[in-house]
């Protein structure tokens, strides 16, 4: 009798847990609640039809075309002899940027890392149309997604810094790019010029020991979502030395490069939910996820979510989740927000853009800011004005490279009238711990939905899946 009574007692143990948390291995489709999450919005018509350009009459051969930025890679480029942050590197040429709109890179580059926005391993001008004239920018970023950039402008000192020319189209400029290893003290020296105009931008020591590498020289859209495209063309060319023949087809690498076709990968269609795919690393195929752009809190189709319906939960007792995550995209300005949230609250329509965290959320973001690449870091607002502020130091770095990574977050509520304690673990880095201020906790927050919720600011998106998920249903 004292067996059985110890196996009744551990029996109704396990259904407590149960009762509490709840696990889903996604086996099959879980059938969360969802809105907006698979958007019917129009698609953007994509056209790439760029490469070589054979000579017309006196005109010699050039490089160009039609460029339009999507998420599906695209470009056309020579093969270059393996290079890093310790080579040499060195281009120019002529540069003719026709009226429209239109974002495209061209420069240095690897072929086996062209996914994202801000793209790594690259060392790029970047070329915005803007109708009637262009910006030109300066880019790099290493082989662990930190990046910097400048503008081909005009200095002023009074900012130290250079500002953005219209530069105006349809006309032929002359263009250098060119990296110094051995400039800025060691560190690397990027100089870029367009006519006359010059910026000239460091290398940071930290960012130098990240590496990058380099193996190809071309031209490609922005790997971004859909967007309207634009012409360029690129003539008088020559490549570290090395004078390019554009009297013939020099018979470059090419990726994409003509092709036409509706993406549906356009700023905010949103596509993300159950999947039958096995990116996240889960025991078996199944997970949650896709393409999650931040949302836009001043129309109801700009917000969306997909989450399992839990019970009223509150911050006034603990909360804890965990699984598996995957960042296969991030693209420069995207935020994916997970955790627990309110299905009411958290997606209200309003007119305020002063803040993007949405009310009613406890978890984690996946975010930038571009120059460091990409964090994974605690985040929460209450149902007041209660919330994170912003990006701690120290955090997880998680890199938009396919790997799969553990995750936990865990909420310790305090004694009453003192404040909580938000804890995110990713791997085995160190724990990530947030001090949530008893006047926050006052604001009351109640959650009833786990899983994806759009911000309430917009911006580009990011693929990213979860598997193997533990959590909160019951307090």
């Amino acid at each position: 009798m004292k067996l059985i009574g110890l196996a009744m007692l551990a029996s109704c143990a396990v259904f407590i847990a149960l009762s509490e948390e709840r696990t889903e291995p996604f086996d099959s489709n879980p059938e969360w609640d969802g809105m907006n999450n698979r958007s019917t919005g129009e698609m953007r018509p994509v056209v790439q039809d760029f490469g070589y350009v054979a000579p017309v009459g006196s005109e010699g051969g050039q490089i160009g075309g039609m460029l339009t930025p999507d998420g599906h890679p695209a470009y056309y480029a020579k093969k270059i002899p393996e290079a890093n942050f310790d080579t040499p590197l060195n281009a120019s040429g002529n540069m003719t940027i026709k009226k429209g709109a239109g974002n495209f890179l061209l420069g240095f580059f690897n072929a086996n890392t062209v996914n994202d926005w801000r793209m790594p391993n690259s060392t790029v001008f970047r070329i915005n149309g803007r109708g009637e004239t262009f910006h030109a920018h300066t880019e790099y970023a290493t082989s662990k997604w930190r990046a910097g950039a400048g503008i081909v402008g005009r200095y002023d000192a009074e900012t130290d810094r250079n500002h953005p020319i219209e530069n105006p189209s349809d006309m032929t400029y002359r263009w250098t790019l060119v990296y110094d290893p051995a400039g800025n003290n060691g560190s690397g020296l990027i100089t870029a010029t367009l006519n006359d105009m010059k910026v000239v931008m460091d290398v940071s020591p930290e960012f130098r020991q990240d590496g990058a590498a380099f193996n190809r020289f071309g031209l490609m859209p922005v790997v971004k979502h859909a967007d309207t495209g634009g012409e360029c063309y690129i003539a008088d060319l020559e490549i570290n030395g090395e004078k390019i023949d554009l009297t013939s087809d020099p018979k470059w690498d090419e990726r994409g490069n003509h092709a036409s076709f509706f993406s549906d990968e356009t700023r905010p269609r949103f596509n993300f939910g159950y999947s039958d795919t096995h990116y996240a690393g889960g025991k078996a195929a199944g997970e949650i996820g896709g393409l999650f752009f931040r949302g836009d809190c001043r129309y109801p189709e700009r917000l969306a979510y997909y989450g399992a319906k839990t019970e009223p939960l509150t911050l006034e007792k603990p909360l804890r989740a965990s699984g598996k995550v995957t960042f296969r995209r991030g693209v420069s300005d995207s935020t994916t927000l997970f955790g627990f949230f309110n299905a009411e609250h958290s997606v209200k329509v309003s007119d305020s853009q002063a803040d993007g965290m949405p009310t009613d959320v406890l978890g984690f973001a996946i975010e930038g800011p571009s120059a460091q690449g990409f964090f994974a870091y605690p985040s929460y607002r209450t149902h007041g004005e209660g919330r994170s502020q912003g990006r701690y130091d120290n955090l997880p770095v998680i890199y938009p490279d396919g790997a799969s990574h553990d995750w936990e977050l865990r909420y310790e509520p305090g004694a009453a009238g003192a404040q909580g304690t938000l804890i995110f673990i990713l791997d085995k880095n160190p724990p990530v711990v947030h001090e949530i201020p008893a006047e926050h906790i006052a604001e009351g927050a109640t959650f009833n939905r786990f899983g994806f919720v759009t911000p309430w600011i917009d911006g580009n998106g990011q693929i990213v899946y979860l598997d193997d998920l533990t959590y909160t249903v019951r307090q």
